[in-house]
């Protein structure tokens, strides 16, 4: 059975996720996808390393940092640049409908690798939430589902869920050794200077958009590394020490209602009924997954 505090912090790390694609996108808008990606690294960094100056953190064995550089590589800087990537070279309507298959992809690795049972409720939980996503979604964006003229960045959108699934796996088999503060600083770091290079030429070969960018970008990139990628990734890991991978994906699910419900509150849009219903459902079908 899930914790009170572990089905808290997926729900909030859902709901920063959430919010997470109105601010890449605001960032997008004056920063490259690399630029984006290291400073945001950078930010998440700088919140650890604020952090360990008043705690101080379990440094992870030398036999570890094997594992913690394929950690690094699937759960932060790589993920995220292919992800950013994806986003600029493909439609929203496609974005949406491939996102919802991040708990599944969960699931299959989960249960190849980590041999978590698929059990009869766990399975019709998945479903029924699958079956509100697709309501939330609607069937206009649905309708708008096209692989025509952006290949490229359907098959980025879906790598990067692909390596989110392993590093979701992955996490759940080496974070044993980690509390999950260390195993995240430890990711974001190396994360970092990965990044750094890249993010450096990109700097070098094109310095004007960071001169010129407005606060309100600022604040996107500062928004993705403090929630996103510091305070999002840590209960993320948080809550995976203490259930399987499969129950933690399933949570995925909440982020498309989280984001119109989010839209709704923050820029007063209307809530369709559909949507209220997808809702009901995708609530619905998480709480059978976590009692399966």
């Amino acid at each position: 059975m899930m914790s009170s505090k572990a089905r808290f912090a997926l729900l909030l790390t859902c709901f920063f996720w959430a919010i997470s694609f109105v601010a890449s996108k605001a960032a997008l808008e004056y920063f490259p996808p690399i630029t984006i990606v290291t400073l945001r690294m950078i930010v998440s960094s700088l919140c650890f390393a604020l952090l360990f100056m008043r705690k101080r953190p379990q440094i992870p064995y030398r036999k570890l940092w094997p594992s913690l550089l394929l950690l690094t590589l699937f759960g932060t800087g790589l993920h995220y640049t292919i992800q950013t990537y994806g986003l600029t070279l493909t439609s929203a309507a496609n974005a949406g409908v491939y996102a919802i298959t991040s708990p599944i992809t969960i699931t299959v690795i989960a249960w190849v690798f980590l041999k978590e049972g698929l059990r009869p409720l766990k399975t019709l939980g998945m479903m029924v939430a699958l079956l509100g996503v697709l309501l939330v979604i609607g069937p206009d964006q649905i309708m708008n589902f096209s692989i025509s003229g952006h290949i490229l960045g359907d098959l980025l959108v879906m790598t990067s869920i692909f390596m989110w699934g392993i590093f979701t796996v992955l996490c759940k088999h080496f974070g044993t050794s980690l509390p999950a503060l260390s195993l995240t600083a430890a990711i974001t770091f190396l994360g970092t200077l990965l990044m750094l290079p890249a993010g450096i030429w990109e700097f070098i070969s094109n310095p004007e958009p960071i001169r010129i960018a407005p606060p309100q970008a600022w604040l996107a990139i500062l928004f993705l590394g403090v929630t996103c990628s510091f305070l999002a990734t840590l209960l993320y890991l948080f809550a995976l020490k203490e259930t399987e991978s499969q129950k933690v994906g399933a949570y995925l699910y909440t982020i498309p209602p989280m984001t119109q419900l989010a839209a709704f509150l923050i820029l007063g849009e209307k809530i369709a009924l559909l949507s209220v219903l997808g809702m009901g459902l995708v609530l619905s079908g998480v709480w059978m997954t976590e009692k399966g």
